[in-house]
């Protein structure tokens, strides 16, 4: 990413969303509003398990790592986004361009196989349940988790190194929130082609590999349920699974959207509307949707207010 060899450009401009400064302020308080939601939800998920020792199982340690991600995704983004959208400095540097897109890439792909693991999890916990505790062993937990992490590294290093070799030397205005890849791409003024198939091989790599693993265990899950006898067995096995299946709908939906087609087919409105679900709601959402359709953390939360209320007693 050396500036001096690859570009005459010292920065960059991100455009944002809008032109309008009303609409500029309305977005600025909603995407605070949300961002504050954001941190306090996956932080308070993350202290919550921590905690409570009821909540120490696979489940809820996959559960704490997918609330840091996003804890992070989301922070990554979100306050050089407000900046922009409440101040006349759109400027960003060079290396700050390049370091946004490169954890921008390393968390998402990350998130990708965390939720494949997350799935895997369920899977067992519906289709294996008195081998789960055998198969859900620590050293799994830590491999599924350490796997994410490592995938995520790979990914994100070699789309940054990819695109450290192009040439950046006429317009530097990125006509986006923030420095995704294809934006960064238009820019160059070299070709680009080889380095669009890279970063398109490897995104393509996250996204289906990890969509197949969530898709193999779904359909497993569900034929398992479907072979449940009682309603009651059924609502409630589904119901371990509901809250995970739709955050992973929301989330794969607007990636693929995003990601999985020609550079031709860009559209500047489209893409940054579902670029505003992945990076800014969806990290605000997921603590909501496994919080609050789950008994089990609702309990936590309860105990917790308890214990505090006996210590202020005392």
């Amino acid at each position: 990413m050396g500036r001096r060899n690859n570009t005459n450009v010292s920065d960059f401009i991100l455009v944002g969303l809008t032109d309008s400064e009303e609409i500029r302020l309305v977005l600025f308080n909603l995407f605070l509003l949300i961002y504050l939601i954001t941190v306090l939800g996956n932080a308070g998920m993350i202290l919550i398990i921590r905690l409570d020792l009821q909540l120490h199982t696979p489940m809820y340690f996959f559960l704490s790592h997918l609330s840091f991600i996003d804890l992070s995704y989301s922070t990554v983004i979100v306050p050089k986004t407000l900046e922009n959208l409440v101040t006349s400095n759109k400027h960003i540097s060079f290396g700050g361009c390049f370091s946004q897109t490169y954890f921008f890439i390393f968390l998402a792909a990350n998130e990708c196989f965390l939720l494949s693991s997350m799935a895997y999890d369920r899977y067992v916990a519906i289709c294996n349940p008195l081998q789960y505790p055998v198969i859900m062993s620590t050293a799994r937990c830590y491999s599924l988790i350490t796997a994410p992490y490592m995938i995520g590294f790979m990914d994100s290093t070699a789309s940054v190194l990819a695109m450290s070799t192009l040439h950046f030397c006429n317009s530097n205005v990125i006509h986006h929130y923030f420095c995704d890849t294809t934006p960064v791409l238009a820019l160059s003024c070299t070709d680009s082609l080889n380095v669009e198939i890279t970063i398109f091989i490897f995104a393509s790599f996250t996204l289906v590999a990890s969509l197949i693993i969530v898709s193999v265990s779904y359909v497993s899950i569900l034929s398992a349920i479907l072979k449940i006898s009682s309603t009651s067995g059924k609502r409630k096995a589904f119901s371990t699974c509901a809250s995970h299946l739709l955050g992973v709908t929301i989330f794969y939906a607007s990636m693929i959207f995003t990601y999985l087609k020609p550079s031709s087919s860009y559209s500047l409105g489209k893409d940054q509307v579902a670029s505003v679900f992945y990076t800014i709601v969806i990290p605000m959402l997921n603590p909501l949707i496994y919080s609050l359709r789950n008994k089990e953390v609702k309990n936590a939360l309860i105990r917790f207010k308890k214990k505090r209320g006996i210590r202020r007693l005392s």
